[in-house]
């Protein structure tokens, strides 16, 4: 979850496509048809799905639904890449938890955390704790609890991974369900240039099958997306449970619903989670 090049992993349903006969249509017939259009058109940036698709990541990433619980998440577990902390992950040592603690500072100089940057300056990169260690964690909480803290998560989260990933996804002609994929691989993978980052799982799934944009099937390219991206989470032993595909949104495609559509079951490391 993090805007690193590489991911991190903490223990942490159907667009439904109305064919129109060659009637004639009458006057009245327009309008319903007008209304449904911006249905079938919802993203997941729509504020509905976009809650839908925090708290899918959450139960991945923290075990839970409550995603706004999570301001105050902080714990290393041992990935290599130091304090994992916050809604979506950022971690001290792949550069987004100190973009984030830079924007903090910006916002409200002076605030509890921001003297730790020096120290988030010369970690990153790295899985230390030197300059963080003892107080860190402790003051990190202190911090989730400023609405200005909880705004800035909610913002670098956005720029860095819930809005390229969407906006990739509407490129490529997917829907809610597509996006969200697009949205769960960057959040664990980042966008770097390695072979398991989002960029790297996309061009992968590219040499299977073809996007709705480039004339291809859109379930057949998601389930091509799927592989490459277990794929990719086999490669990491701390990413090597891949329940967040297999018994989450592989079962979503499974069914048929492409927008994400509630009622939700579904699985994450063996807890079943559910949304009405």
């Amino acid at each position: 979850m993090s805007a690193r090049t590489a991911a991190l992993t903490p223990p942490s349903r159907r667009t439904v496509l109305a064919l129109l006969g060659a009637l004639t249509a009458a006057p009245l017939l327009t309008s319903p048809r007008a209304t449904v259009a911006p249905a079938a058109a919802l993203g997941l940036d729509d504020p509905a799905k976009k809650e839908i698709a925090m708290k899918l990541v959450a139960s991945a990433e923290n075990s839970s639904l409550d995603w706004k619980a999570q301001y105050k998440y902080i714990e290393d577990i041992g990935d290599g890449r130091g304090y994992t902390a916050g809604i979506i992950g950022f971690c001290s040592g792949t550069g987004d938890m100190l973009d984030l603690v830079e924007l903090y500072a910006r916002r409200k100089p002076g605030n509890v955390i921001s003297k730790y940057l020096p120290a988030l300056r010369r970690v990153n990169g790295t899985d230390s704790h030197d300059g963080l260690d003892p107080t860190f964690p402790a003051d990190w909480r202190r911090a989730a609890q400023d609405a200005v803290f909880q705004q800035a998560q909610n913002d670098e989260r956005d720029r860095v991974y819930f809005d390229p990933a969407v906006r990739q996804g509407k490129a490529d002609g997917l829907g809610v369900l597509g996006q969200f994929t697009y949205y769960d691989a960057i959040v664990m993978h980042g966008d770097g240039n390695d072979p398991a980052s989002f960029r790297n799982i996309r061009k992968r799934a590219l040499r299977k099958a073809k996007p709705p944009a480039q004339g291809g099937d859109e379930v057949t390219y998601l389930h091509a997306f799927l592989d490459a991206r277990v794929w990719a989470m086999k490669q990491e032993e701390a990413h090597s449970d891949t329940s967040r595909v297999d018994t989450a949104q592989r079962v979503f495609l499974r069914n048929g619903n492409l927008g994400l559509n509630p009622p939700l079951d579904w699985k994450v490391y063996g807890d079943s989670y559910h949304i009405d």
